[in-house]
């Protein structure tokens, strides 16, 4: 078994004026500092990134961000998987423990993002698509989102309503993350007078630009012994799958068939069902991300995803709690280090210690995802 024995992050926010290298090493920097091992225990280092060499013209992330948090002489790998970096960094920490590999494996996330103006990072997001078939025809992501939200809400006579409801319960969750780069609560109405950036999705439809950093420790759980190390939570299963970057390619747009592909890896090496989960962190780029999530995840069933936030059965105190940190749209989405924040939060919430606690929480998930569903990772995390 895999153990979290300590996890942090920075404030995600537009901090223009810092490097990859110096909020890499603020998170690294509180994750040691709230356990007993040091800089020189960790065998190998994974570091979700994806704009790095876009953005910051900085390459090679893998051995540079490891050599700023102590950990020179340890393997280090750079993870891209696009919006899906962080979450593919965990799984692959989780399976170098795994396999023997190593006791101690620091899997972080990183993304300086507000240093470019926002064609600059527009662009750089877009290296998430299809080149061909999606860039070249004028799609960028919010135009992606918005076809995948029109077809949706024609299939299944969902509402702009309906998506608001998921901005306005992120937002509020948000408003008490400390963490979080948006701290104000949101109406339906503000949401939908909000400017409009592609029918029919609006600002506050989407996630903003971030920056920020995000790190978890992993060991074995015989070394954790060993060590007289305490555990916050376990890793109880994980996955991950790919498909067709362009959306053009699916046999159907309002699907993510990786999510759910990832979701029943993660679900079998669990041994649980989604009926155990306690509580989420979905990938909500888009409010319409969440929705598909949801369904993906098998927490509802097609088409009525969109009616968790409405009903509430995705708050805090509801069925399924979703985005108690206020997801990507509230907490904010500096692409390498989302999936690892998530985890961040998770495992606050399985010590009982979020701000927004979900009662009773022994079972959590996060699902991460690339693109436009191109490539998805599910974690699960246990209580100790």
């Amino acid at each position: 078994m895999v153990s979290i024995v300590s996890a942090a992050s920075t404030t995600y926010d537009t901090w223009p004026d810092t490097t990859s290298r110096e909020l890499f090493a603020e998170a690294a920097a509180e994750a040691f500092a709230d356990t007993a091992l040091d800089p020189p225990a960790v065998d190998i280092v994974y570091a979700g990134n994806f704009m790095g060499d876009l953005l910051e013209d900085q390459g090679h992330m893998g051995p540079l961000l490891a050599d700023h948090v102590g950990c020179r002489e340890a393997a280090s790998v750079r993870v891209e998987s696009a919006c899906a970096s962080g979450g593919a960094a965990v799984r692959e920490a989780v399976h170098a423990i795994e396999a023997g590999a190593a006791d101690v494996a620091l899997a972080g996330g990183v993304e300086v993002m507000s240093i470019a103006d926002i064609e600059h990072v527009t662009d750089a997001l877009a290296n998430a698509a299809d080149e061909v078939y999606e860039n070249e025809q004028g799609l960028t992501f919010p135009g992606i989102y918005a076809l995948m939200a029109r077809r949706y809400m024609h299939e299944f006579d969902a509402t702009r309503e309906d998506l608001a409801a998921v901005s306005v319960k992120n937002h509020a969750n948000a408003a008490d993350n400390p963490l979080a780069q948006f701290r104000t609560e949101l109406t339906v109405e503000e949401v939908l007078a909000s400017k409009p950036i592609a029918t029919p999705l609006v600002l506050y439809d989407a996630c903003p630009i971030s920056d920020g950093a995000s790190v978890v420790l992993l060991v074995d759980d015989e070394f954790a012994v060993e060590r007289g190390l305490d555990p916050s939570a376990s890793v109880l299963g994980t996955g991950q799958s790919s498909d067709a970057v362009a959306l053009q390619d699916r046999a159907s747009i309002t699907r993510t068939p990786a999510a759910e592909r990832a979701a029943r890896e993660a679900y079998a090496d669990a041994g649980i069902t989604p009926d155990d989960v306690d509580v989420l962190e979905v990938h909500d780029c888009f409010t319409i991300a969440e929705v598909l999530a949801l369904e993906a995840l098998g927490f509802y069933e097609r088409g009525e995803g969109a009616r968790g936030a409405v009903e509430g059965g995705t708050a805090v105190d509801g069925d399924h709690p979703v985005n108690p940190s206020g997801g990507l749209l509230g907490k904010g989405h500096p692409v390498g280090a989302t999936g690892v924040g998530q985890i961040v939060e998770l495992t606050k919430q399985l010590d009982g210690d979020h701000p927004n606690q979900v009662s009773g929480a022994e079972v959590a998930l996060a699902h991460n995802v690339g693109g436009s569903g191109a490539s998805t990772t599910v974690t699960i995390l246990g209580g100790v």
